[in-house]
């Protein structure tokens, strides 16, 4: 199997590049450019119980986060990031040979998990403006009765919804469908599908508090999942997996989340500012997105010495060297002084 490539630790590219990391304008792996709340950075300074094993079943987590999206807590599991989720049901519907359907270009890990777990993953790639194939997604599954769809939405690399028509049509074919709504904070209200889980018994969605809590560093996800599964997830997840930290970092953020909800207004609103700057860059393409991140093609030059170019000065972007996308680059969006700055460099570039 094919290992997944993971940005490297902010620490080493400091020092691979020689560059202070207080001066590294960091835009490549879309963390949250404000980091945890204050709230939040509090509570982890006076956190008593650090020294005891913490809850196996997140009560007070679960319990928050009912009440904040008004669903039971009994369909809710919290995880070590959504990641740990994606492979634990996985481990839980597949048998070795068994299959998932995966629509590339999209989150790495869903074809990465499935080796893991020794499935095939049968892809159906997305067309040029990054939509789904749902024809030949109904093949497969006709033909090759697969356990599981992959979906983000909205969708890692491109920023794209899922149009609601084609999750109804996906929700009629024998098929688990899991909706990873990873960032769905950063879309236009009513996008989230988390309400509608306990509607379907084919339908899973997940989520975390990676991007709008800025909590990627403590790793605390969370999916919702009809109520004939919770048993089996409960018998098979780690009995530790989220920690007292993250815990508790999770409860505060939900207790302040009007806070998180103004700062992704904040993200939203810079996103629109990048977008408009890059479009004043007649050498890219950006592509509109509901994400806290922008998609652009590189055209007429070197997506991969565009990215090294920017790096000698200090910015950090996505590259992607895979079919598809060997010429395109993602941008992360920051601060506004952040935005500014790359505007600026490329905008220098523009010869």
């Amino acid at each position: 199997m094919e290992p997944y490539t993971p940005i490297l630790p902010f620490e080493v590219l400091s020092e691979q590049m020689g560059i202070p990391a207080a001066q590294i304008t960091k835009l490549d792996a879309n963390e949250n450019p404000y980091g945890p709340l204050p709230e939040v950075r509090a509570a982890l300074a006076d956190l008593p119980y650090a020294h005891i094993y913490p809850d196996p079943e997140s009560r007070h987590l679960r319990a928050a986060l009912s009440e904040y999206h008004g669903i039971p807590a009994e369909n809710i599991l919290a995880g070590a990031g959504a990641d740990e989720l994606i492979d634990l049901v996985m481990r839980l519907i597949l048998e070795p040979g068994d299959c998932i359907v995966n629509c590339p270009p999209t989150f790495g890990m869903y074809s990465f998990d499935a080796a893991v777990n020794n499935a095939r993953t049968i892809p159906v790639p997305r067309d040029r403006n990054f939509n789904l194939n749902f024809e030949r997604i109904a093949a497969v599954v006709a033909e090759s009765s697969p356990k599981a769809i992959f979906l983000a939405s909205p969708n890692n690399p491109d920023g794209g919804l899922l149009a609601p028509e084609i999750l109804v049509a996906l929700l009629e074919l024998p098929v688990l469908v899991i909706l990873d709504e990873a960032y769905i904070e950063f879309a236009p209200p009513g996008s989230s599908c988390i309400a509608e889980v306990s509607q379907r018994e084919n339908l899973i969605v997940l989520r975390t508090f990676s991007k709008w809590a800025g909590l990627a560093g403590l790793r605390l996800g969370y999916g919702v999942f009809p109520n004939w599964m919770m048993p089996h997830l409960w018998k098979i997840k780690q009995p530790y997996n989220v920690s007292v930290a993250a815990e508790r970092a999770g409860v505060v953020s939900l207790e302040h989340a009007h806070q998180l909800e103004s700062r992704a207004e904040s993200i939203i609103a810079e996103r629109e500012h990048l977008f408009t700057a890059l479009q004043d860059i007649p050498w890219l393409h950006p592509y509109p997105s509901h994400s806290n991140f922008i998609l652009c093609q590189v055209i007429g030059r070197d997506a991969a010495q565009l990215k090294a170019d920017l790096a000698q000065q200090g910015i950090l972007i996505r590259y992607f060297n895979k079919p598809g996308l060997d010429d395109h680059i993602r941008i992360s969006i920051g601060k506004p002084e952040q935005t500014d700055l790359i505007v600026s460099k490329l905008a220098g570039l523009n010869v």
